[in-house]
């Protein structure tokens, strides 16, 4: 993805909060990318230009030149290459009228072969050798525009340009005096033909980027039934200092389109510690939520548990003193624990901590030879604290029980004591049912981070509704197509 300069793709307030007008279109991930990191993706994209450049070839150059005393000396610049270029200063600057970038005191090293030839009196002389150029002094600056079109990110160059300070020639083998014709001949050529090749390099390699950009996902799978649904919504967010995106953020079932929640949502600045960090994303406790409530409109959430730790309590010999009337009326019959979710789970996030409701209905099943006799069921409202932690990309959690209620909802071996039944059910819960949400929790929610970036030193922040991860990134070259500037 993804991942926007490089990792574009959502906004919020990071190191530096600041005013936002009312969102046009509800959006609940949001991403903000700061100085350090756009810094980052520079420096990433200077290195990818550099190794573009390096051995393109430029056209070959001929003129021919009147000097005094010689007369009429044809020339000839051929096999023109760039083999070396140093960048010793760069910097990239988000505006109001989009991102500038600006390479200073670049220098660049090219060879060649040379050839002149001139007729004296009726003689035909020539000679040729080898050149090394050197320009330098050389700024390259170039302009980007970054906008949201119909949900995807178009970039496109606004603007690119380049100078060229000074040019040395060192000529290898010919005659010395015709140095200086050559150099007056070519210097302006060379320069003007340098120039030309960045600024074509560079906008070849900008329509590129443009063009992934423009073809990231607006889903990312997270499992083979639902996908975020990573659609940008409203304007790309340019301040001095940032870059930001937003999202819609939330789940959807895969090949089916379902109406989104009327959720409200909340602007809320979330602030990092560590105002070095590369990026913000920061997630709505609605998009927790949004993915709870596809998982349970796709009837995920029910099943049949028929192997616990304590096997005893899945035998009505192990309820005998706190249900005694269900071993009476079926004594020692194996039983199955039938366990479906009654409402989506509810994900609360407040200041440092995270919490979820779950509602469950468990209903209690004898096994009568072939026939499942349903006997009671108790319903419950569980209370767990989450822990929510950064896995490579991901945000993975876990949960652990605080606390939960329970009621008799019906019952067909007459009334159940609940204050004795409490510790088995505890039991149930804590080895049952919590260890199969964490086992889903594990896996994590794939973050909107574009293939090839990895978080590094994340940390994570909870404020009022929302989970903000604040972090460096590193680069791996398995995403080198990311950065192609040419074939």
């Amino acid at each position: 993805m993804a991942p926007l300069f490089v990792l574009l793709l959502l906004a919020s307030s990071l190191t530096h909060g600041y005013a936002q007008l009312p969102p046009k279109t509800q959006s609940f991930i949001s991403l903000l990318i700061t100085q350090n990191g756009l810094d980052f993706v520079k420096d990433l994209l200077v290195d990818k230009a550099i190794s573009s450049l390096i051995s393109l070839q430029l056209p070959n150059i001929e003129r021919t030149k009147k000097i005094p005393v010689v007369g009429d000396v044809h020339m000839g610049l051929s096999n023109i290459t760039i083999y070396q270029i140093h960048v010793p200063s760069s910097h990239v600057k988000p505006g109001e009228t989009g991102i500038s970038v600006v390479a200073s005191g670049v220098t660049c090293n090219l060879s060649m072969n040379w050839y002149y030839s001139y007729k004296r009196w009726i003689v035909d002389i020539s000679d040729k050798g080898r050149a090394e150029v050197q320009v330098e002094g050389m700024e390259v600056g170039l302009t980007l525009g970054l906008e949201n079109q119909e949900g995807s990110l178009k970039l496109k160059l606004k603007d690119c340009g380049s100078s060229v300070d000074d040019i040395s020639i060192k000529l290898d083998g010919g005659a010395s005096w015709l140095y200086q014709g050559i150099v007056d001949a070519f210097e302006g050529i060379i320069g003007s033909r340098v120039e030309k090749a960045i600024i074509n390099r560079l906008t070849e390699g900008i329509s590129r980027l443009g063009s992934y950009l423009g073809s990231l996902p607006k889903e990312v799978p997270v499992d083979d039934h639902t996908s975020l649904n990573v659609t940008f919504v409203n304007d790309v967010i340019l301040t001095d200092s940032s870059i930001g995106f937003e999202a819609n953020g939330l789940f959807i079932e895969n090949n089916v389109s379902l109406p989104l929640p009327d959720l409200y949502h909340k602007v809320l600045p979330i602030l990092c510690t560590n105002s070095s960090k590369m990026l913000g994303i920061t997630l709505d406790e609605a998009v927790f939520n949004s993915g709870l409530a596809v998982y349970y409109d796709a009837k995920f959430m029910h099943w049949i548990v028929k192997q616990i730790p304590d096997q005893s309590l899945l035998n009505t010999a192990g309820w005998r003193l706190i249900v005694p009337q269900l071993y009476e009326k079926y004594p020692n019959h194996d039983m199955n624990l039938n366990i479906t979710l009654s409402s989506p789970p509810v994900v609360e996030i407040s200041n440092q901590k995270a919490g979820a409701n779950i509602f469950a209905d468990i209903t209690i099943d004898v096994l009568e030879e072939d026939e499942v006799i349903p006997v009671a069921c108790i319903s419950l409202v569980i209370q767990g604290t989450g822990q929510v932690k950064i896995n490579g990309n991901n945000l993975v959690g876990a949960i652990r029980l605080d606390d939960f209620t329970m009621t008799l909802k019906w019952s067909n071996i007459g009334n159940l004591r609940l204050n004795l039944i409490q510790p088995a059910v505890w039991t149930l819960v804590e080895t049952v049912l919590l260890p199969y949400a964490n086992a889903h929790l594990s896996k994590g929610l794939p973050l909107p981070i574009i293939r090839g970036f990895t978080l590094q030193n994340a940390e994570i922040i909870l404020s009022t509704s929302r989970v903000a991860v604040c972090s460096d990134v590193a680069f791996a070259e398995s995403n080198r197509h990311f950065f192609y500037f040419s074939e």
